[in-house]
């Protein structure tokens, strides 16, 4: 039907072919990250088909996002025209919702042919049977799936960080990738080459300011694992994995903090340095972001859906991922499958339509030209440090202006003066989807709106969203029994109109 890198490679050559310059890394000086979603549809003339043949199918990139930064909680605005976490995954599938109002805009209001057929419920749809979407990034989700065991036998990519780093994750990383001197110089925060460092700890997950690789070949199987250093109990809660075999000599490592409220972080050197399957939030520059950690909304996504409460209003049952795929880069299949499926396994009693998905997880060999690894591999020695780029993509498989650059959760290029303005929205901010929502509402006749946007009169975003009893039922399940620390913004952010 279709493999990994045939994912990862349409991915690669959308991002390099149908997408400009604006906003992509700057040549050996920047680096990204890219996530996308595909819709895979068997091909038209295999209705008489054989049973016994493999089924032939299309792959059609319908939405791309690239982008590693977050705002801070004080530049947070409650009008809703600020893009409040910028990493690829999440501007991927806010493309992915803005692509989704374009079909049912289709379907509803021009009947022409979408991803979409009726319900059997009045004013609902559904996904048409036949299709299917993955999703796709270029590197493991920050959060808990980034904390994968580091073997012996591994190249290591960088001293083990110090202890104090976890006290001040506000200064910037160095971006220089150390060598492994001497592991006791670099577990001691005084050594100069702690010092030099700074903030560069093992991790795979493609923070914009805490990123370092190492073996870049691991597979989506790591061996079994054990380590003289841990007890079998402490193994098994870095890793989730049984010990016996190669020793674990660390753990690649995720800037996302721990949220209040959970256990948190032991900071022990090693392996023992994360506790796993906690809730995180993205860091920031001196300023605390309230972003979930793209493990922590994948796990959500594979509950709930990727569409959201607003669009559920529209849908008989909820757009869930059948698959997700990850480019070349450190990865386990354990950690993905502990957070993005195994967190939420016991979640009971949801409204129907709704449940955890036994989502396929797999890795591609293809690695993404403009990673931090590949870009790092290419740079010469003297052309200074790489850093994160600044910007951040939105496409989306729609008509109109399919492109949203931003920067800082604005449209690139935004003055001070500017904010505020219409221009000054990005197309895939809550502003604009609701905009783009109410526009879909309106072009439909009253009689034929689905029964939860009849029940009362709606006015602000929040009430919209509330007005969405199933998805918020499934929420409320979630958070009460597997969920319970997640960050939630507080109703003045969403009483914008």
């Amino acid at each position: 039907m279709w493999t990994a890198d045939e994912i990862a490679r349409l991915c690669y050559e959308h991002y390099g072919s149908r997408l400009p310059k604006q906003g992509k890394p700057e040549p050996n000086r920047e680096w990204t990250l890219l996530a996308a979603v595909v819709k895979i549809q068997p091909t038209a003339d295999q209705a008489g088909d054989r049973p016994d043949r493999p089924v032939q199918v299309t792959k059609e990139v319908v939405s791309v996002g690239t982008g590693t930064k977050c705002i801070g909680q004080s530049k947070m605005r409650k009008s809703g025209d600020i893009l409040n976490d910028s990493h690829a995954e999440v501007i991927a599938r806010r493309s992915f919702q803005r692509y989704l109002l374009h079909q049912l805009h289709l379907a509803a209001t021009l009947k022409e042919e979408s991803i979409f057929v009726p319900g059997t419920q009045r004013g609902l749809w559904k996904l048409r049977p036949d299709l299917l979407f993955v999703f796709f990034s270029s590197h493991t989700p920050c959060g808990d799936a980034s904390i994968i065991p580091m073997l012996e036998f591994e190249d290591q990519p960088c001293c083990p960080v110090s202890r104090d780093w976890a006290n001040n994750p506000s200064v910037e990383a160095s971006g220089n990738l150390e060598a492994p001197e001497d592991k006791r110089k670099c577990e001691d925060s005084d050594s100069p080459v702690t010092k030099k460092m700074r903030l560069e700890p093992r991790t795979p997950d493609g923070m914009a300011h805490h990123q370092s690789f190492g073996n870049q070949e691991s597979g989506p199987n790591s061996p079994d694992v054990s380590s003289s250093n841990l007890t079998a109990e402490e193994l098994a809660t870095v890793t989730g994995m049984a010990p016996g075999g190669a020793k674990v000599v660390d753990v690649y490592r995720t800037g996302a903090k721990c949220v209040p409220g959970e256990a948190g972080d032991s900071g022990k050197p090693g392996a023992a340095y994360h506790q796993v399957g906690l809730l995180r939030v993205k860091p920031g520059r001196g300023d605390r972001t309230c972003s979930m950690s793209c493990s922590d909304k994948l796990a959500r996504w594979n509950v709930l859906g990727c569409q959201g409460a607003l669009l559920m209003h529209f849908l008989e049952e909820p757009i869930y991922l059948s698959a997700v795929v990850i480019g070349k880069c450190p990865y386990s299949q354990e950690a993905m499958q502990r957070a993005l499926i195994g967190r939420c396994q016991n979640v009971s009693a949801l409204p129907e339509g709704f449940g955890v998905q036994e989502v396929k997880l797999q890795q591609s060999d293809l690695l993404f030209e403009q990673s931090r690894c590949a870009v790092q591999a290419k740079k010469a020695e003297n052309q200074g440090r790489l850093v994160p780029c600044g910007a951040a993509i939105g496409w989306s498989a729609v008509p109109e202006q399919p492109l949203d650059v931003t920067a800082n959760g604005f449209p690139q290029g935004t003055t001070k003066k500017g904010i505020g303005r219409l221009q000054a929205r990005s197309r895939i901010s809550k502003v604009e989807l609701f905009r783009s929502f109410q526009k879909l509402l309106s072009s439909i006749s009253e009689d034929k709106w689905p029964d939860s946007l009849r029940v009362q009169k709606l006015v602000t975003y929040h009430e919209y969203k509330e007005a969405a009893s199933t998805y918020q039922q499934a929420w409320s399940a979630l958070r009460k029994q597997a969920f319970g620390s997640w960050i939630r913004n507080p109703p003045d952010y969403q009483q914008f109109k």
